[in-house]
């Protein structure tokens, strides 16, 4: 895929290495460790092909610095992954504008890594979107937000401590208000963060694998092993 060399439009995945105790530990209660890993492998490598597929868009890494090696080798050479400021959420979603668009005023928008599922049209929309407005945000059903995009650095635009909390986008559009910001807004959509979501991921993959393969294939073999679980379970 041809790229320019010096897209306007930047695409950052917020994510960490995967390790036991580290991501998705929402999901622990359902799934055991070796397998949350590997499920949020599945999730993470899916998202980076969803970002590589748009055109004239630099795609890069945001994580914590000692995630920068592992994240690295897993994402391959085309892709920058980049040690955050700081610790927590907020930081690093202050960091990715710092750094992408701090002095370029590029489009810059940071996707969470567990939404390869997500329309690529939904992602074009969100930088149409920041062409027009100062902020563009994708709402999550459960109050929070999948993708934040700007074309600046806004140092206060993240803080206070309700991230990752159903009140996160409230926060932030409180911010944007104090901030003069004007807002694009997404379509809204989900993420994954407890095992009921896999259901639903589950359903959706079924109809289109092509959307997210790895994650697509991970959830048919979960699925098979729950069922059996139910059947051994009958059985006693």
């Amino acid at each position: 895929m041809v790229r320019s060399s010096s897209p306007d439009r930047v695409l950052v995945i917020m994510a960490k290495a995967p390790r036991p105790g580290a991501v998705k530990t929402r999901l622990a209660p359902g799934l055991s460790p070796e397998a949350v890993i590997c499920f949020y492998r599945c999730l993470l490598e899916d998202t980076l092909a969803l970002a590589r597929s748009l055109r004239d868009v630099e795609v890069a890494i945001m994580c914590p610095e000692s995630d920068v090696s592992d994240l690295a080798r897993l994402a391959g050479k085309e892709v920058s992954v980049v040690p955050q400021q700081g610790n927590g959420l907020a930081a690093g979603l202050t960091s990715v504008f710092s750094h992408f668009a701090g002095h370029q005023r590029r489009r810059t928008i940071a996707f969470n890594s567990d939404s390869p599922h997500l329309p690529r049209s939904s992602l074009e929309q969100s930088f149409e979107l920041l062409a027009a407005r100062d902020l563009v945000v994708g709402p999550t059903h459960d109050g929070g937000y999948y993708l934040v995009g700007a074309k600046a650095s806004h140092p206060t635009l993240f803080a206070g401590d309700a991230m990752g909390t159903s009140s996160a986008l409230e926060r932030l559009l409180s911010h944007a208000r104090v901030l003069n910001l004007s807002v694009g807004f997404a379509d809204s959509f989900y993420d994954i963060d407890v095992v009921e979501d896999l259901t639903r991921l589950a359903a959706e993959l079924r109809l289109v694998p092509s959307r997210a393969p790895r994650t697509a294939r991970w959830l048919r073999e979960w699925e098979i092993a729950a069922a059996r679980s139910r059947t051994a379970a009958r059985e006693l």
